[in-house]
């Protein structure tokens, strides 16, 4: 079955988690500065992707070059996935393809546990994503221990690219922040984003 089949109430009962929801659990973290290539490149692409106003059109020209700066913000030492498909567990019904999904490794070629963050791209209502994201965040936590390199949290989050959600899953417990975070600025986004790459690295 595919991650987009997993509602909210589905994953929840699936997976047997906590769900915490409303506040910002965040912490305040500095924004960052974007380098002047994505500067221009957001410049030309979110009106356009705003016109279109399709998935495909916001995903490929707002969130990959910010999930892009993100690496180049890292020199290079993380990873970003786009469209791969990613079967951790079929009997569990963890099986299909992740919008997006950030690992700390730097190989490219196939995905290198762990994985960090996971990106689903949405047109505009971002709620009946967060089943399937949170999906994802369970095959992300799984993969990385059967690749015996668990981590403590992984992070998932659903964007238009002029917004973003976020969530987060410790153990059992998942966290989604309900507050929609603007992009414009990218500075706040990013710097969320570098953050939760680096959030925890020991």
């Amino acid at each position: 079955m595919p991650y987009s089949n997993f509602t909210l109430s589905k994953a929840v009962e699936d997976f047997h988690l906590t769900i915490v929801e409303g506040g910002r659990f965040l912490p305040e973290i500095p924004s960052v500065t974007p380098t002047p290539l994505l500067q221009d490149i957001l410049k030309e692409t979110i009106p356009w992707a705003i016109a279109v106003s399709s998935e495909k059109a916001r995903s490929e020209g707002i969130i990959n070059p910010v999930l892009l700066e993100v690496k180049r913000q890292l020199k290079g030492q993380i990873s970003v996935f786009s469209g791969e498909e990613f079967n951790v567990e079929p009997e569990a019904e963890l099986t299909g393809y992740v919008d997006f999904l950030l690992s700390r490794s730097p190989e490219q070629l196939f995905i290198k546990a762990p994985a960090v963050i996971v990106v689903e791209a949405k047109k505009e209502d971002l709620k009946p994503a967060l089943g399937q994201c949170l999906a994802e965040m369970v095959a992300a936590q799984r993969f990385n221990q059967q690749k015996q390199q668990p981590i403590s949290t992984i992070y998932g989050t659903v964007s238009s690219g002029t917004v973003w959600r976020f969530l987060k899953l410790e153990g059992q417990c998942a966290s989604i922040d309900l507050t929609d975070y603007p992009l414009p600025p990218v500075e706040q986004i990013l710097g969320f984003l570098v953050w939760m790459v680096q959030s925890g690295r020991s």
